[in-house]
């Protein structure tokens, strides 16, 4: 790894976690030329789901920033595995989605907790468009499901 790179994650106090393979039928990224679309990681360690719930039910804003900073480490932890962190060109697309409330209406607040890890990890090259929405349930009860488009520095 990089050691810019591995400075900036012990900076922000995150250790990247080993990557399963998925328990179902998907792949953790597939590839376009020099596009990556990763799936969607949950808040999600050590095989169980840390931030079981709904904003706005069983969770506030600060639990559901981090969720959703959990979901950051798993994707960064995605990217190492697959393709490292360091032959990031570019995120495209952060898309963040919240288990909440009808009446919870922060899914942006809660999201930029995982924008701002990211840009903190990548620099220049982690500043990302991003859509932040709320949803009523996710897999595994999680409150917080993230997924990336990320440009690669050469195709395969």
């Amino acid at each position: 790894m990089n050691p810019a790179i591995a400075t900036k994650l012990a900076d922000n106090g995150v250790t990247l976690q080993v990557q399963r393979p998925p328990r179902y039928r998907y792949v953790p990224f597939t590839r376009a030329g020099d596009i990556l679309y990763f799936s969607g990681k949950t808040a999600m360690s050590d095989s169980v789901v840390r931030y079981a719930g709904r904003l706005g039910a069983e969770f506030g804003i600060e639990e559901g920033k981090a969720a959703a900073r959990l979901c950051a480490v798993n994707l960064l932890s995605a990217i190492e595995a697959g393709i490292g962190l360091e032959n990031v060109r570019s995120v495209l697309k952060l898309t963040g989605f919240v288990a909440s409330t009808p009446e919870f209406f922060e899914q942006a607040t809660v999201i930029d907790a995982a924008s701002a890890l990211i840009a903190d990890v990548l620099g220049e090259a982690g500043e990302h468009a991003r859509s932040a929405v709320g949803v009523a349930v996710l897999p595994g009860n999680s409150a917080v499901e993230i997924e990336l488009v990320v440009r690669t520095v050469a195709a395969e």
